[in-house]
């Protein structure tokens, strides 16, 4: 995308580093840890911070981006972008395995979990680019398959004081095992509008 430049995996920290991941020309192929997962409380009434993520520092007034390739199987199978500030307040968006079918979907956490997604099995097998841009009190989040238009997410509040970090994650809340395949990790300049695409 305009104006963003690759940030270098080995740059970024690991939260809960992985069972396996292995740069692949400029790619990282991750495998998943058993019952991997993020999710605090709401409805299933238990806490899970146990998903793998790599970060970095994403302040106000950036964007990351996040391109990556999955085959999700198994149930709760997901991959994506999560933005950071603590083990309270999080926010991950990516495609998850539901129902059968993929679902393009966003978790928002301020001390409990809430969970929006509609089913994209279209963009079954393609690659997934997710773009998240902080600008003042706002996380705008958006998606989309290979070449095809850009999808809205979610807008979410993230205060604008908070220290945030933001990168690729994926989990396997059912199994071990998801072989996820990175092929781009950028930051850059936030999106200028919330109507506008990047």
């Amino acid at each position: 995308m305009t104006g963003t430049e690759q940030f270098p995996w080995s740059d970024a920290t690991w939260l809960n580093p992985p069972p396996s991941a292995e740069p692949e020309g400029g790619d990282l192929v991750v495998s998943t840890a058993c019952e991997s997962d993020f999710w605090r409380r709401t409805s299933y009434g238990f806490v899970r911070d146990s998903g793998h993520a790599l970060l970095a520092p994403l302040p106000v007034g950036n964007a990351v981006e996040v391109t990556f390739q999955a085959d999700l199987t198994t149930l709760y199978d997901q991959a994506g972008v999560m933005v950071r500030v603590d083990e309270r307040t999080w926010v991950k968006a990516g495609v998850e395995a539901t129902d059968g079918t993929p679902h393009l979907g966003a978790v928002v956490t301020h001390d409990t979990s809430d969970w929006s997604l509609a089913p994209v099995p279209e963009w079954a097998g393609k690659p997934v680019m997710v773009r998240v841009s902080r600008s003042g009190d706002a996380l705008t989040i958006r998606a989309r398959a290979g070449e095809g238009p850009w999808r809205m997410i979610r807008l979410a509040h993230m205060r604008p004081d908070a220290i945030a970090t933001a990168g690729p994650f994926c989990c396997s809340p059912q199994r071990e095992g998801l072989r996820v395949r990175f092929t781009r990790f950028a930051f850059g300049p936030a999106d200028t509008g919330l109507h506008e695409t990047p």
